[in-house]
């Protein structure tokens, strides 16, 4: 009875030390690709398209979960390699071994905690990742359509940019209240055939864009070199469309569940071939995430398992290398099928099945060899 008491003193000695550490990966790696990609593409479409920074924080809040599912396998690694490596370097995996308890003992509270963070994993992709997802596009695109408006401002400009930061549209407004402009001129050079200069004397904000009545068109062709001019009774400036082209045609169905993905598995002759590629790559990828925790702690404990005669903390290269190694691979085999090249099965899961073996095969010769 004594011995089964000290067991599960191991236990919650060591599954604290894993949750400690566990909460400063997902804060470190969170942060970590933030601040690589998802703040660098809002920065883009805050210069781009006028989104407020309100409507941009908002925005980051919503991408939250669907980094986090992506981070926490990284952090049950992280938090594996470094409390092991940690024992290792105090000589207690030496005395619990002196004590008859095994690496596979060890290993257990491990497992049993990356095996209930593959099941949160799950969960958030399921239940919350595909709702904020979609929001998150709702609401860019409805900061984007009605730009972000100086109200009581007078004769001011703005402008709307293009890919490689050439011009595409400049505003210019006398007055502007209640989301009620006047006197308003636009030059669009959206289209690189002609350049057309919209003059109305009031406008406002709808869902849409900018509605303006009994405007005036000039429009200058640049192939044929002539001027027309035009009278339009109602127009709509849509600035959402170059928005969204973009958004659908990067969507790989990280907005769907598990259920809402599962018809397209049988095909769907209403999609592009690339397109329906994606959704059965992000199908089986939803069941390959949560494995990818399980599989890291495979791999994570047998090299944070440092010989006698290492005094040095190599834990943390061990896990950035495991990292590494695993978006490699995992960039390889989801563009493979993407491409049709291989199966979407087999796209979503090489990683796992790859750095599984590996670490299946070194967890086998540690246990044995201690």
């Amino acid at each position: 009875m004594k011995s089964i008491d000290n067991i599960k003193i191991l236990d919650k000695y060591i599954l604290r030390q894993i949750i400690e550490v566990f909460i400063l990966g997902i804060v470190v790696f969170t942060s970590i690709i933030f601040a690589s990609d998802t703040f660098i593409s809002l920065i883009k479409q805050i210069s781009m398209y006028g989104m407020s920074v309100q409507i941009a924080f908002m925005i980051i809040l919503l991408n939250l979960p669907s980094v986090i599912v992506m981070t926490i396998p990284m952090s049950v690694l992280f938090a594996t390699v470094m409390t092991i490596n940690k024992m290792c370097l105090q000589s207690e995996i030496t005395i619990l071994k002196a004590c008859s308890i095994s690496i596979k003992r060890i290993t257990k509270p491990v497992l049993l905690f990356a095996i209930a963070m593959a099941f949160l994993t799950f969960f958030i992709n399921e239940t919350i990742v595909p709702i904020t997802t979609a929001q998150s596009k709702t609401l860019a695109l409805y900061a984007i359509v009605q730009r972000n408006i100086p109200e009581g401002k007078r004769n001011f400009s703005m402008k709307e940019l293009k890919e490689g930061n050439y011009l595409k549209r400049l505003f210019y407004v006398e007055k502007c209240e209640d989301k009620q402009f006047a006197n308003v001129s636009i030059l669009d050079m959206s289209d690189k055939d002609k350049i057309q200069i919209l003059q109305a004397q009031t406008g406002t904000s709808v869902l849409e864009g900018w509605q303006f009545e009994d405007a005036s068109v000039y429009t200058i062709s640049r192939t044929e070199k002539s001027l027309n001019t035009s009278w339009i009774e109602k127009t709509i400036i849509d600035f959402g469309s170059d928005i969204q082209r973009q958004l659908d045609k990067k969507n790989d169905g990280s907005d769907f569940n598990f259920i809402q993905l599962l018809p397209y598995l049988k095909g769907d002759k209403n999609l592009d071939e690339a397109v329906l590629a994606k959704y059965k790559v992000r199908f089986w990828e939803k069941l390959a995430l949560p494995i990818t925790t399980v599989v890291f702690v495979l791999l994570g404990v047998p090299l944070a398992i440092t010989p006698p005669r290492v005094r040095h903390n190599r834990g943390f290269v061990f896990c950035i290398g495991i990292i590494f190694c695993y978006y490699i691979i995992r960039a390889f085999s989801m563009s493979l099928g993407y491409n049709l090249t291989i199966p979407a099965f087999l796209a979503a899961n090489l990683p796992n099945i790859i750095l599984g073996i590996v670490g299946y095969l070194l967890y086998k010769h540690k246990c044995e060899k201690i």
